[in-house]
């Protein structure tokens, strides 16, 4: 796909350099970023222009973390914590995609939702329901968006009919769900998925181990996102030095080369410091996702202390113990928690700027799927066209005061066009 787009482009070149450029020509070759110019180059005049004067243009949003399942519940249940949320709404609610009818509609309704959404990548969560796993990957497939699309594997502390059999019926399943969808789709991917620790056994672990050594798949899962959890593992693996080492000593946590096992951990909110450096020293993806954090009185993560570790980290909505499938409604949440954190925790270490939390929403997340999340040569061309010419202003604002403002206020802007890779997948 080649094209070009006109209108006010702006992205993040490195967390600390948000760039802006007024009534500018950004350009797709062959699916891939060229550039953004103020004047289109003799090369590429031969391509179509989209105008869209006066509209912002940025890079597409990833969301890292999201539950499929649990869309159907989302907004519910947020006065309690993790493990009696888990016990009263998530458990009851994912047996029932057993029944491939209900998981049809229910999982209709959600990529319904990130159609019309800015997200143009995420990683999901499913359930550990084969069929209906295949056919939530189909209809991300249809939406256009490029996806991870994970099997949850469970077999302990959780109700009997979300429990694989055994650790060797969950490895077949898993590895015959690879076989089926790892070439059946363009843009949406498998990706091992054990829950957490807690719900996983150590032969199911070993099982999952020798999978990922097999196909070279990324890894999802849940990482100190609870103190009770995080008691918990302890209990469970008495003789690991922390829950980091539990996914550890599984080959299941990132890679030094950080390819081999590319690897994404949700929350991270109680790292001790050997944990930050495991997370660090295996390349380790953080999927922060702050709603959720507040809503199930979890804490506050670290992400400053992260950014000053170098890691790796991108946001998630963790749909439903995050209310909003938006990753403009988490940018502003990422600022407002880190900020909490600033004054109750830690003073040293300065709050998001929502330009550093835009960047995480973006190029940050973007990442793990690779060049993707900024308009510079050979990145991927992911982008989103946004119109807020109804949100009314007393005064002229700048480019990026008017992106802070959409995120802010998520009701004054629309979504005129969505790009993922070149291709307009807009069609809502």
């Amino acid at each position: 796909m080649n094209i070009i787009l006109k209108g006010n482009i702006c992205y993040s070149k490195t967390i600390s350099d948000f760039v802006e450029y007024e009534n500018s020509y950004l350009v797709c070759e062959n699916t891939e970023v060229v550039g953004i110019f103020s004047e289109i180059p003799e090369r590429y005049k031969s391509f179509p222009v989209k105008d869209y004067t006066d509209c912002i243009i940025i890079p597409g949003l990833v969301d890292l973390h999201v539950h499929a399942p649990q869309f159907a519940f989302r907004g519910l249940g947020m006065d309690v914590e993790l493990l009696e949320w888990l016990n009263t709404y998530t458990f009851p609610e994912e047996i029932k995609y057993e029944d491939i009818e209900y998981a049809n509609n229910a999982y209709q309704l959600l990529a319904d939702a990130i159609a019309k959404s800015e997200t143009t990548r995420a990683c999901v969560f499913a359930t550990i329901h084969k069929p209906a796993t295949i056919d939530l990957m189909q209809k991300l497939e249809n939406t256009g968006i490029i996806s991870y699309v994970g099997l949850v594997e469970m077999d302990r502390n959780a109700p009997e009919k979300l429990c694989q059999i055994s650790a060797d019926e969950a490895y077949e399943i898993t590895d015959s769900w690879i076989n089926e969808s790892k070439n059946r789709f363009k843009n949406t991917k498998p990706i091992l998925t054990p829950r957490f620790i807690p719900t996983c056994t150590y032969e199911l672990m070993l099982n999952l181990g020798e999978l990922q050594v097999k196909y070279k798949l990324p890894v999802q899962s849940h990482l100190a996102e609870n103190l009770s959890e995080l008691e918990w593992v302890q209990e469970l693996y008495p003789e690991c030095a922390s829950y980091a080492q539990a996914y550890n000593q599984f080959g299941l946590f990132g890679s030094e080369d950080g390819v081999s096992v590319p690897t994404i951990m949700a929350h991270c909110v109680w790292c001790d410091e050997s944990m930050v450096n495991l997370i660090k020293d295996n390349n380790v993806y953080v999927a922060h996702c702050p709603q959720s954090n507040i809503n199930l009185s979890s804490g506050i993560a670290p992400i400053r202390h992260f950014i000053d570790k170098e890691i790796n980290i991108g946001l998630g909505t963790d749909v439903a113990a995050g209310a909003s499938l938006s990753i403009f409604r988490a940018i502003s949440d990422a600022v407002q928690a880190s900020k909490l954190y600033w004054r109750l925790i830690d003073d040293n270490g300065k709050p998001l700027s929502i330009y550093e939390a835009f960047y995480l929403a973006t190029a940050g997340g973007g990442s793990f799927f690779g060049k993707v999340g900024k308009f510079e040569n050979e990145y991927e061309f992911d982008a989103i066209v946004i119109d807020d010419k109804d949100a009314k202003s007393a005064y002229p604002l700048t480019i990026s005061e008017r992106l802070t403002r959409v995120i802010y206020n998520t009701a004054d802007y629309k979504i005129v066009d969505k790009y993922v890779r070149g291709e307009n997948v807009w069609n809502v």
